[in-house]
């Protein structure tokens, strides 16, 4: 650990630290059951239930299956995105001195040693790569989302039985819808990291409005008050 800690600087050092504080920080926050209730996922997963119940009373479920698959269409593109992303990163990490004269020749810029090239780009890969398994696993959730519902069983007036068969496709789907979120978090994460390259007072400042932007959208947003009246 000590000869690792050689090679960065308290500035890189003290970045790095605070980025890894915010992202732990708001996951653990989202995760909470008292600020979960009043995010966006939980209004949409209201829709879902009324989604599932009224799914339920359908004879053709055609339409249901459709929309399962629009969403999983667009996980895809973000699934497949990441491993273009990863590939292009694994061949950055041989490119400190060609790109070292295009950062320094930025304002304000930090040079960084090739040790510290290498770990940023790793640490994107690891960004990229969590994003991936979050994608993949909610693409998966989403396939059995589409046997659920061929699954399910006609309407018959039996409400309780239907009432839970809907709770469970309710989990079901939101649990993907959550899964999804937590990757897109991930690139909004990874976006802030690309300002490290220049400087780590900039990669700070990137994180905290990355955290900023975030939690407006997820707690304050237009869209969530349209949706929760």
């Amino acid at each position: 650990m000590e000869n690792i800690l050689q090679y960065i600087d308290w500035q890189d050092l003290t970045a790095l630290l605070f980025f890894i504080a915010c992202w732990a920080g708001y996951s653990y926050y989202t995760r909470h059951e008292r600020n979960e209730a009043g995010s966006l996922l939980a209004v949409t997963n209201r829709y879902r239930m009324e989604w599932m119940q009224e799914m339920l009373k359908r004879d053709n479920r055609s339409v249901d299956a459709i929309m399962v698959g629009n969403l999983q269409r667009s996980i895809t593109f973000f699934a497949n995105t990441t491993i273009f992303l990863l590939l292009g990163l694994l061949t950055m990490l041989g490119y400190h001195e060609e790109a070292a004269p295009i950062i320094a020749s930025i304002p304000f810029a930090k040079a960084s040693t090739a040790f510290m090239w290498e770990m940023k780009i790793l640490l994107l890969m690891v960004l990229f790569i969590y994003a991936f398994f979050k994608y993949t696993w909610s693409m998966r959730q989403y396939n059995y989302a589409g046997i659920f519902i061929v699954a399910c069983p006609p309407y018959d007036n039996k409400l309780e039985e239907h009432e839970r068969i809907a709770a469970k496709g309710t989990y079901l789907i939101g649990n993907a819808a959550r899964h999804f979120n937590n990757g897109l978090r991930a690139y909004y994460f990874a976006l802030a990291l690309l300002a490290w390259f220049i400087h780590p007072y900039l990669f700070m400042t990137a994180t905290a409005w990355v955290v900023f932007v975030t939690h407006r959208r997820e707690y304050h947003s237009g869209t969530l008050k349209n949706l929760a009246r």
